[in-house]
């Protein structure tokens, strides 16, 4: 072999002569994601990692995601056998306080209202594969519609068994409508009510006792495993962590789970989601189509949640405002902080974190809920 073939071969084995358009395009948005996480502060815990993790994805040669690298062990590991997710539900659990939800359930009726945008996102999205020249399967449009439920893992773990091939966009799109609450819902809150319903004040919840705390889990695992079996992994999960935390013994174990397990879980997580940005795999049509209907189930999913908020505002005669519906999404806390924020734009008096935090909480089980469904139709 001549010096010139050798030199040749060398140059050729960089990253740089090897790199393609696409790849270039998904690691300047993994940059973009690293960016946001850092100096937006957008969902940083999740689009870190998930930036790096593109990133590492779209180096050339290097197969970090694919069957045998990193990212591609960790994946079939954690996202194709769903324990991630449910490992992230269990922390989620424990630092869930169901408190407002025990104190007025009427709140859950908000929780499960939110879900619609979920259901019509799936019609949404075959609309699409029959006008629009999109090839989403009902599998595709069911994992795409979770996404306006504003819920993560739920999201990331529907999409593993429903729509693999999507879960890159379906995971960058849940996270980042979840990270864009503040921004995507006050104008849909604005539009949808009058000031004087926004300025509605709402009575002191009632004090919540230690005995119902404990049995809550207890028994909507219960009713979880009696009416919806396929949401049982989530719910059960979710409820795990609660009991650890609401029992009041086992302090360790629920610290551990809202700290050390969740942390780590979610790195590894977010790595496994970046390495399916590949570009071959998400610079494509649907991956638009995703994003597009991601934020048409969110806002669906806010309007309403709001509009049942108005007539339940009807129902109680002005005593529920109606903008705690629009927490029905399960963005927590964020959602229930915004809904705070325009009840004090209105009345500076008026604080209705707390009682936002019912429906929020009830979003949780709403949008794992509505997944047992899909899964139960479509998987």
């Amino acid at each position: 072999m001549s010096i010139s073939e050798a030199f040749y071969e060398l140059v050729a084995s960089t990253g740089v002569a090897a790199m393609s358009l696409g790849q270039l395009v998904m690691i300047a948005v993994g940059c973009l994601l690293i960016w946001l996480a850092i100096h937006k502060k957008y969902e940083p815990m999740l689009l870190l990692p998930i930036g790096l993790g593109g990133i590492l994805a779209n180096v050339p040669l290097a197969g970090v995601a694919g069957a045998e690298g990193l990212l591609g062990l960790i994946y079939e590991f954690g996202v194709e056998t769903g324990v991630f997710p449910l490992l992230i539900f269990l922390g989620i659990g424990a630092m869930t306080d169901f408190g407002p939800l025990i104190a007025n359930p009427l709140t859950a009726l908000l929780g499960a209202a939110a879900q619609v945008g979920i259901f019509t996102t799936v019609i949404g999205a075959l609309l699409l594969t029959r006008f629009a020249g999109f090839a989403f399967t009902l599998q595709d449009a069911g994992a795409i519609g979770i996404i306006g439920g504003a819920d993560g893992p739920t999201a990331i773990f529907l999409a593993s068994r429903l729509s693999p091939e999507l879960l890159g966009a379906i995971a960058i799109a849940a996270y980042s409508y979840m990270a864009l609450v503040p921004i995507v819902q006050p104008p849909i809150m604005r539009a949808l009510t009058t000031q004087g319903e926004r300025s509605i004040r709402m009575r002191q919840l009632r004090p919540v006792t230690r005995l119902e705390r404990v049995l809550f889990p207890v028994v909507v695992l219960g009713l979880a495993v009696a009416l919806l079996p396929e949401a049982t992994p989530l719910v059960g999960m979710l409820m795990f962590g609660n009991l650890l935390k609401e029992s009041g013994v086992v302090e360790r174990l629920s610290q551990a789970s809202q700290n050390e397990l969740i942390n780590i879980v979610t790195i590894l997580l977010g790595l496994a989601i970046g390495g399916r940005l590949e570009a071959a795999g998400f610079l494509r049509l649907e991956t638009l189509g995703v994003l597009a209907l991601g934020l048409f189930a969110f806002a669906i999913g806010t309007a309403t949640g709001v509009l049942l908020g108005k007539l339940m505002s009807v129902l109680s005669k002005g005593r529920i405002n109606p903008l705690i519906g629009a927490a029905g999404v399960s963005a927590v806390p964020m959602a229930a902080r915004v809904v705070n924020r325009l009840g004090l734009e209105e009345d500076g008096q008026n604080a209705l974190l707390m009682h936002a935090m019912g429906p929020n909480v009830a979003g949780v089980l709403g949008s794992a809920a509505a997944a047992g469904v899909l899964l139960a139709l479509l998987g």
